[in-house]
């Protein structure tokens, strides 16, 4: 393993790994952005390190964490099997720290996951196996497990599809004009057709500019298998769900060049996604925030029954439906 403090430009060898011994393992980069996750951060190193097919490498980067994060890391990279590397430094922000770490990655395929996440056994040879049979593909990706406060496993696939659709197999172009990106613990990228993007490091929604970028690039291969975990840490305000509508919306504006529409078009589109939003934001019980939105954009609405049904949940009390969530997701629990 090679620790790294770049504050003061330190680099310290510990056990560097012998080259030869990666030689069987897929040509992949794995990096982990940490920041804060001390009580996450041995499960999605461990994660990684317990996989089916190896990464040839492991490098983790330390976001100026202010828990106990970094020395964590290091005790836990010392049972490494392969190469790995732990670099800490100041918070930069998370596309700041991806950036930084495709700049330092080498090899055929690039995935990173957040250290609050996890991966199941099987995702990198999952997701080798699929882009090698996919040479058209510019990433796999798929659903995940989602996992609660209480760090119980649920699948969310049905409850995902009835807000947001069917992920496609092939063309993204459709998901990513309705505002929905694919769940970033999920994704394995083809790391060539990286090299032509990067993170807008002035966004807040670190990835879905990104995909943007490269449905130019190639296709979205998807993986019906469900191999990662995506952790859940409760729903704060209303602001979460506004702040992604409005990252969302200034990203295709950023970008309308590519995405082959009118203005007209893109206007269509963007009402019929605040809307999908209005219904996010009901689901979660912000009742005040859900109606203004909504109304402001019925436009959007799929069909006028649509109309009727969100009136319908505005009724329903908030305490009955969080009852009916749990009752769901404990019986579709892993």
């Amino acid at each position: 393993m090679t620790f790294a403090v770049e504050c003061g430009f330190i680099n310290i060898e510990l056990n560097p790994m012998n080259a030869a011994a990666n030689e069987s393992n897929p040509d992949v980069f794995v990096v982990v952005p940490s920041y804060n996750h001390a009580a996450f951060i041995e499960t999605c190193l461990r994660s990684i390190i317990g996989q089916t097919r190896s990464p040839k490498k492991l490098l983790v980067i330390d976001d100026g964490s202010r828990d106990d994060s970094p020395a964590i890391i290091d005790r836990v990279l010392r049972d490494c099997p392969f190469d790995s590397e732990l670099i800490v430094r100041e918070n930069r922000g998370l596309c700041r720290t991806l950036n930084q770490a495709f700049e330092l990655s080498t090899g055929k395929y690039f995935a990173y996951i957040g250290s609050d996440d996890y991966w199941l056994e099987g995702f990198i040879e999952n997701r080798v196996k699929l882009l090698e049979g996919r040479p058209g593909a510019a990433l796999g990706y798929g659903h995940a497990y989602f996992v609660d406060e209480n760090g119980r496993e649920y699948d969310s696939t049905a409850e995902y599809i009835s807000t947001w659709g069917n992920y496609p197999d092939g063309d993204p172009r459709r998901m990513l004009l309705r505002g929905i990106a694919p769940v970033s613990s999920t994704l394995f990228y083809r790391r060539s057709a990286l090299e032509a993007v990067s993170w807008n490091e002035d966004s807040r929604l670190e990835d879905y500019e990104l995909y943007l970028k490269m449905m130019q690039v190639g296709e979205f291969a998807f993986d019906p298998a469900i191999l990662s975990a995506w952790r859940q840490h409760g729903y704060n305000t209303s602001g979460d769900t506004l702040l992604m509508l409005n990252e969302v919306i200034a990203a295709q504006e950023r970008n309308f060049d590519i995405l082959g529409l009118t203005r007209d078009e893109l206007a269509e589109i963007q009402t019929e996604t605040r809307y999908r939003y209005a219904r996010e934001l009901l689901q979660h019980g912000e009742k005040r925030s859900a109606l203004k939105l909504a109304a402001a954009n019925w436009r959007g609405a799929p069909e006028k029954i649509d109309l009727f049904r969100f009136g319908f949940r505005m009724l329903i009390p908030m305490a009955a439906v969080n009852a009916y969530r749990r009752r769901k997701r404990e019986r579709f629990s892993a």
